[in-house]
């Protein structure tokens, strides 16, 4: 069922809240309701229904709120303001073919709304999950640190209903961060499987690396409810831009220099200059920058940061132009060597797959993914280490290929832009 957001006046929002506004509504409160798929409207019926009592815990829910550090603050101010407004009882049952239904002879043909049983199956999956490895799962869950990752159109479940259930059942702590994005658009419009205006992850990962991907999506995405756009051309722009230009060009060139001209070992340094004590303590710094930013759910940020860290190396290896004398190319050679093992580490998070080829390029034991974080920060390889022969770590995306996909979203599309 589908119409008009009572409180905001969004069109083409579901009968049971808004994705503009966030705010959920009770039966018969949307306006103008019809059927989403073939547009009738619907007919009333008398129905009697189970309530979860939310206003008993407004107080509960605004001191949770109001102590929270870790929320987004513009999220956790308009949260506040609906308990200030009044909080009203949520509808927990439905009269539906499908769902969990209610084991209680009177509620014989209703089920348990979706976003009822939702919230505890975080809860049970956790639980079942630790229970199969011989963990307490309850233990675990208490003692963890609890991230909630969510779209703004749904706030008045994660931030009401859930914290509210689990005040009231007092036995698994709320969630510590629930970091709330905006709404994901393609090429500028909403994701319409119906109107066929998506792309299809299948189809993407069959003729693009997942690293892509995961790079592209870590990159636009703020630590904010502002929408995101996926859009072919500025995808391609970044993998050319930054992935390859920027961090695959300072690791081929220091890789494949060691490997031509060391024949793969990495060189003794001699003394220090300037210029080489500034990037070794980058090294030292990057990462615990590049790790608070990631801890506090600023990927993009985080991402930049090993961006500009990578451009730092890059101005340095060109400063040092280590293809004019051997012998003063050492220091250069053994310090970025281990700049790339830096970077290995700080994109193991972001480009998994990428970081693990990269890791076995260096010839390093082990897998990146078991690597210490803090152990970016180091200069493990030392003079002498052989690396693998060095392989392109990111290739370019044809223009073609983005008109390909460009071309296939506009003719499949029922709305033609």
């Amino acid at each position: 069922m589908k119409g008009t957001c009572p409180y905001c006046g969004a069109l083409d929002q579901y009968s049971d809240g808004c994705d503009v506004c966030g705010r959920t509504f009770q039966a018969g409160e949307i306006k103008d309701p019809h059927c989403a798929i073939c547009g009738v409207p619907p007919t009333k019926r008398k129905s009697e229904h189970y309530f979860f009592e939310l206003p008993k815990f407004s107080d509960a829910l605004r001191k949770w709120l109001e102590e929270n550090r870790n929320l987004q603050p513009e999220v956790k101010n308009y949260v506040l303001n609906w308990i200030k407004e009044g909080l009203r009882d949520w509808d927990i049952t439905r009269d539906i073919p499908w769902g969990v239904p209610i084991p209680l002879e009177e509620a014989k043909g209703k089920v348990l709304y979706g976003w009822f049983d939702n919230h505890l199956c975080y809860i049970s999956t956790t639980l079942k999950y630790f229970s199969e490895k011989g963990i307490d799962g309850k233990q675990a869950w208490n003692s963890s640190r609890i991230y909630h990752f969510i779209g703004k159109g749904i706030v008045y479940h994660h931030y009401l209903f859930l914290p509210a259930m689990r005040t009231g059942e007092e036995e698994y702590k709320l969630p510590d961060f629930i970091p709330t994005r905006g709404h994901f658009l393609l090429e500028g419009r909403k994701f319409s499987k119906s109107l066929k205006w998506y792309v299809s992850l299948r189809d993407f990962l069959n003729r693009f690396p997942a690293d892509y991907l995961r790079y592209y999506l870590a990159a636009i995405t703020p630590y904010s409810q502002a929408d995101l756009n996926f859009d072919w051309e500025d995808f391609q722009k970044r993998i050319k831009n930054e992935l390859i230009a920027n961090i695959g060009n300072f690791i081929h060139r220091t890789l494949t220099f060691i490997w031509s001209k060391y024949g793969g070992t990495v060189p003794k340094p001699e003394e220090y200059d300037a210029s080489d004590r500034e990037l070794e303590e980058k090294i030292r710094k990057v990462v615990d920058e590049v790790g608070k930013d990631i801890e506090s759910n600023e990927l993009s940020r985080g991402l930049r940061k090993i961006a500009e860290f990578s451009a730092l190396c890059n101005r340095y290896f060109q400063r040092k132009q280590p293809w004019t004398d051997k012998e003063r190319a050492k220091t250069c050679l053994y310090l970025s060597a281990n700049a790339v093992r830096t970077l290995a580490i700080l994109l193991e998070p972001y480009t998994p797959f990428s970081a693990e080829s990269l890791w076995q390029q260096l010839n390093l034991e082990d897998s990146v993914h078991k690597q210490n974080w803090d152990s970016a920060s180091e200069l493990i390889i030392r003079s002498g280490h052989k690396i693998s022969q060095p392989k392109v770590p990111f290739q370019k995306i044809p223009d073609e290929d983005i008109e390909k996909e460009r071309q296939k979203l506009h003719k499949l599309a029922a709305v033609q832009p």
